[in-house]
């Protein structure tokens, strides 16, 4: 099938082809899912921690293989340069998965620096190759008091910046000192149900796009332009 191009005179029409179904529907690769899970806290009993914790667990039922991230000993950015252990550390991670949770308690209002610092010591770019695009995110929070959905908010809009699919469904657990027993195993409840829904919603559509990931994030703007112009345009450094 041709696209009939003949009202768009600004249009590259060689560089908009047809959509390609069979690329849609591109097989994945044979290995399990491969999923990171970030935590946004230092807390001898972190609640965020024990949500990726239980959230490591449901995965790893699913059928995926996870690593969980500490954030220990991970400097602020521009504190430090990309070669401590730490930053190469969590780089290595995310060039390795194809799905990531975020989990946040919520402070002052917003997600806690120790949550950003990670998402912010993941590179824009490494040349014109922006290493989170295509890849799906998860993203949730623990309040210390009544449920909140300020972090969860903010880390999609950090996630669209970032060209992640970042999927519908999302976890806020109210009062979480409350949601723990003496083992720090979560008790059942609507929000231990809620993450089991998340969980089953990143595998799903984790095992549905990562076969076509670089098909859906392969854009007309950027298709335009040489390889040279993109990593100066998505280049940190430039800014």
């Amino acid at each position: 099938m041709t696209n009939d191009i003949s009202d768009l005179p600004h249009l590259d029409g060689e560089q908009l082809p047809a959509v390609d179904h069979g690329a849609l529907r591109a097989s994945g690769p044979e290995h399990a899912p491969r999923i990171l899970l970030l935590y946004g806290s230092l807390r001898q009993r972190s609640f965020s921690r024990l949500v990726t914790e239980e959230s490591n667990r449901l995965l790893q039922a699913l059928g995926a293989d996870t690593r969980i991230f500490n954030p220990g000993g991970l400097p602020l950015p521009d504190d430090a340069d990309e070669s401590h252990p730490k930053v190469q550390e969590l780089r290595e991670l995310v060039q390795w998965c194809e799905g990531m949770v975020w989990c946040s308690p919520e402070r002052h209002g917003a997600m806690t620096s120790v949550m950003k610092a990670q998402i912010d010591w993941i590179p824009l770019s490494m040349g014109a190759v922006r290493p989170t695009q295509g890849k799906t995110l998860a993203v949730m929070q623990v309040c210390g008091g009544s449920q909140s959905f300020n972090a969860v908010n903010q880390m999609r809009i950090l996630g669209r910046w970032m060209r992640m699919i970042t999927i519908p469904n999302q976890s806020s657990v109210a009062k979480a000192f409350m949601e723990f027993d003496d083992d720090n195993r979560m008790k059942p409840s609507p929000y231990y149900n809620r993450i089991v829904d998340v969980m089953e919603e990143l595998m799903k559509f984790t095992q549905l796009t990562r076969g076509a990931s670089d098909y859906l994030t392969n854009r007309y703007s950027e298709r335009i332009e040489n390889a040279e112009q993109v990593s100066a345009r998505v280049n940190q450094r430039a800014i």
